[in-house]
Order: structure tokens, then C-alpha cells, then sequence
């Protein structure tokens, strides 16, 4: 079940909405528990008792572990037992298919194996339950002495598909006690619109064009083919990722929760640096204080800081996909970042124009998306190759101007849509007209809505890009 369907919009969020909402306070966590676990279910039937079992692991391992905080040694022992399940999990459904075929290859054996069905989100929730269990074996958060709270938690449907990845002791007090009113649901309701519109007005019609596009060989591709095609996926996933945790977002708040923004505009960065602090913010954030901080960060020599950013860069590739694609695309960043710190910021930050430094962070972040997108790497030097003219092929052609003219307006409101232009000024309309906008901004969002579900009811194409991830 995805939130841009109509099913969701018209049947499950109204009836969770009203369960959750004549639910006594202390009965809110039940229900909410019992509507997500029928969420997930909804996809995966099979796979819901395997979340189930994980919450049940992963309490009585964070009660085990505070039980014995004054031993150490057993403590770390539990903790280094939890962290090796949790991924032992993680690592089978995901990556068992990836390391038998590599090992076939490179041993030049046979070994049959199946392919088996992801768990949806279960690198989102994975994340969770682990930063739970250590921030436990840290002595930051007490353990969860209610198994339903701590369901809530790892299960919750806002986040639990696509993120963001909430960290336990981000919203420890509000799991026990969180403000509901009418004007936070209106809020979340307001949130929630835009990032539906995000994903259907937008995403699903640029992620057409990509998918047109990419299924064209590269042959037959003209210089600008190739970038239209970078670029729709570049406003795909921006759209597609950033609408979801919007929607994440704005589910979240009508039920009372404040969840951490998972981006900030990253199309306007500066640097690829800067881009990685204003995209996924709620991955890099886990990765920050459970990989890098932990391995020294940046107080120690630079050979092995270089290693730590390295490290940091390759499992984020890895966690993205079992696929060598991922894989180099977060040693790509990984690089990119190292030569950054060392020595382009150093030079150029503060001399080079902000348009110069801007055009420069957008090439490095398309030339990523071309990595990330491509169904390997053969695929991915095509492509690149054809974009920055190494093959002999023309500027433009009839199938380029075709895509750029008739998408021309879409790609202008994207542009626009990728700043904080739009809500800036809305913010300004807001505080220079507030009678005029109290009577216009909501019949601005009914608009968005219905235009959505015009939208939805007519067409079938909507993905969500992240769920296999």
C-alpha cells in the first residue's frame, strides 16, 4: 500500500484516523500499532510476522542489556549479539542473492539459490531498532519496558516504508506523551498535500519521461537526449524521495508525532558536501553518530579520517542496494567529498562565485544519479559517455526537442518547486495578507488535492522509487 494510492487517501488513513482518534490517550499506541501492522501486512503477509518477531528480539535484548549496564563486558556482548541478528537479516533478505552470484562469477561455480522477496522497509526499520538497541547499551535512552510502545516505534506506517529514520530518543517523550489538536492535524494535513502533489504532479510525470528515455539505446541517443534523461531522473527522485517524507511528515503530525525534516533543498547547494547535509538527512544523521563518530570522525590524522569518510560512503552505497552500482556510487561520493575537504573547498569555497560553485555541485550530483540509476556500469559509461560528447553523436535531435518542448513548463515548476522560492513567498503572502490568505491558501490545497486524485484516478504509473530500498 502506497500513500499516493487511492485506497490509502479514501479508506485506510479516514479509518485509522477515526480508530486512532476515539482511542482513549492510553489506548493510542495499541491502535496506532494494530492499524500499522495491518498496513504492512496489507504488502507483505508473510513478512509481517518477521517484524513482529524483530520487535519481540529487540525488546528483550534492550531490557537484557540495561539489566546488565554495570557489566560492561556482558552488556557489549549482548549488544555485539543484537547487531549481528539484526544485520544477519538485513543481510539475508538483501544482499544473499548479491554475494551467492558474485561468488559464482568469481569462482566460476554453480551454487543454486533463489531469489527472495525484500521486506519493504526493512533497511529503514533495521536502522531504527539498531539505533535503539545502542543508544540502550549507551546509557542515552532507559529501554522500553512496553512491548507495544516499542512496536509503535519500529512499526509505525508513516515512516516505517521509506523513512525517514527516526532515531528512538528523537521521539522517546512523544511516544509517551504528545500534543494532538486541531491545528497540528491541519498542519500535517497542509504537509501531507504537498508532498502527495510532489509525487504525483511531478515525480510521476518526469519519472515517465525517464523511463521512456532510458529504454532507448544509447546509440540512437543525441548529447541533449542524454541530459533530458539525467535530468527528469534527478527531479524524480528528488521528488519522488522528498514528496514521501513530506507525506511521512504530515501522517506523523495528525497523529501527534514531530518527526525530523529529511531535506532541505538540496538543489541549491553549494557543494556536494553541502548537498549531503541538506539530502536524506535523517540516513546521514545515522550513519554520523553510529559509523563515523565511532571510528573518530574527523579528530584524528587525515589517512584515517580519509578511511572513515571512505568507509562511511561505501556502506551508504551498500545500504542503498545489493548492486555494484551502489556500491561505486558511494565510493564516488566518497572520493568527491575527500577531495572536497582537502582541497577544493579550500581553494575555490570562497573565491569561486556561488553560480560557479552551484553549477559545479549539480554536475557532481547528476554524474551520481546517472551511477545510481543505471542497471549496471557498462549501461552507466554509455550514457555518461553520450552526455559529455566522448562519442561522436549529434547535439540534438527531433526526440530531444520533443521532450524538452512538451515538459518545458513541468521542468520550469520543478525548478521553482526545488528552491524555497514558492514557500517563501507563500510565507510572505501569509504575514503581509493574513485574512486574504486564510480565505486562499486552503482552497490552493483542496486544488492540489483534487488535482491529485484527477491524477491518480486516470493513471497507473506510480512507483515509489525508495521502496526497493
Amino acid at each position: 500500500m502506497v500513500f499516493s494510492s487511492l485506497f490509502f487517501i479514501f479508506v485506510f488513513l479516514p479509518l485509522t484516523l477515526i480508530i486512532y482518534y476515539i482511542a482513549p490517550f492510553r489506548y493510542k499506541n495499541a491502535a496506532l500499532l494494530l492499524c500499522s501492522l495491518i498496513f504492512y501486512a496489507w504488502g507483505e503477509p508473510v513478512y509481517v510476522i518477521l517484524m513482529i518477531l524483530n520487535i519481540l528480539f529487540n525488546y528483550i535484548m534492550g531490557l537484557d542489556i540495561e539489566l546488565n549496564k554495570m557489566n560492561r563486558k556482558r552488556a557489549k556482548i549482548l549488544l555485539i549479539f543484537a547487531v549481528i541478528i539484526n544485520l544477519s537479516l538485513l543481510g539475508f533478505f538483501k544482499y544473499y542473492g548479491f554475494i551467492i552470484s558474485n561468488i559464482n562469477h568469481i569462482f566460476s561455480v554453480d551454487i543454486p539459490y533463489k531469489e527472495l522477496g525484500l521486506p519493504i522497509g526493512i533497511s529503514f526499520y533495521t536502522f531504527q531498532v539498531l539505533s535503539y538497541i545502542i543508544d540502550v547499551y549507551k546509557d542515552k535512552i532507559k529501554a522500553q519496558k512496553n512491548i507495544i510502545t516499542l512496536g509503535v516505534y519500529v512499526t509505525m506506517f508513516p515512516q516505517l516504508i521509506a523513512g525517514p529514520i527516526v532515531q528512538y530518543s528523537d521521539i522517546e517523550f512523544q511516544l509517551a506523551q504528545r500534543r494532538i489538536s486541531a491545528e497540528k492535524f491541519g498542519s500535517g494535513m497542509k504537509q501531507f498535500i504537498i508532498g502527495l502533489s510532489k509525487k504525483v504532479l511531478f515525480a510521476n510525470n518526469i519519472g515517465s519521461v525517464f523511463d521512456t528515455l532510458s529504454a532507448m539505446n544509447t546509440d540512437d541517443m543525441s548529447v541533449l537526449t542524454g541530459w533530458i534523461l539525467c535530468a527528469a531522473f534527478t527531479f524524480q527522485i528528488y521528488f519522488d524521495f522528498s514528496g514521501y517524507s513530506d507525506m511521512a511528515l504530515g501522517l506523523g503530525r495528525m497523529l501527534g508525532f514531530d518527526f525530523m525534516p529529511n531535506f532541505n533543498y538540496p538543489y541549491i547547494s553549494q557543494s556536494a558536501s553541502e548537498f549531503w547535509r541538506r539530502w536524506h538527512i535523517s540516513l546521514g544523521s545515522w550513519f554520523r553518530d553510529y559509523v563515523y563518530i565511532p571510528l573518530g570522525g574527523n579528530m584524528v590524522s587525515t589517512t584515517k579520517h580519509i578511511r572513515n569518510l571512505m568507509v562511511v560512503w561505501m556502506l551508504t552505497g551498500f545500504w542503498h542496494g545489493a548492486s555494484w552500482n551502489f556500491v561505486i556510487w558511494g565510493l564516488y561520493y566518497g572520493i568527491i567529498l575527500t577531495l572536497e575537504k582537502y582541497l577544493i573547498l579550500k581553494r575555490f569555497e570562497d573565491r569561486a562565485p556561488a553560480a560557479l560553485m552551484h553549477i559545479y555541485t549539480m554536475i557532481i550530483v547528476m554524474i551520481g544519479w546517472v551511477i545510481f540509476a543505471s542497471s549496471d556500469m557498462s549501461q552507466c559509461f554509455s550514457i555518461l559517455s553520450v552526455m559529455f560528447g566522448f562519442v561522436s553523436h549529434p547535439f540534438a535531435d527531433t526526440i530531444a526537442m520533443y521532450y524538452l518542448t512538451s515538459n518545458l513548463i513541468l521542468i520550469g515548476i520543478m525548478v521553482c518547486a526545488s528552491t524555497p522560492i514558492i514557500s517563501r513567498a507563500t510565507e510572505f503572502f501569509s504575514e503581509r495578507l493574513p485574512k486574504t490568505a486564510d480565505r486562499v491558501m486552503p482552497v490552493i490545497y483542496a486544488s492540489m488535492l483534487i488535482m491529485c486524485i484527477a491524477y491518480l484516478v486516470n493513471e497507473t504509473y506510480n512507483p515509489f522509487l525508495y521502496f526497493r530500498f
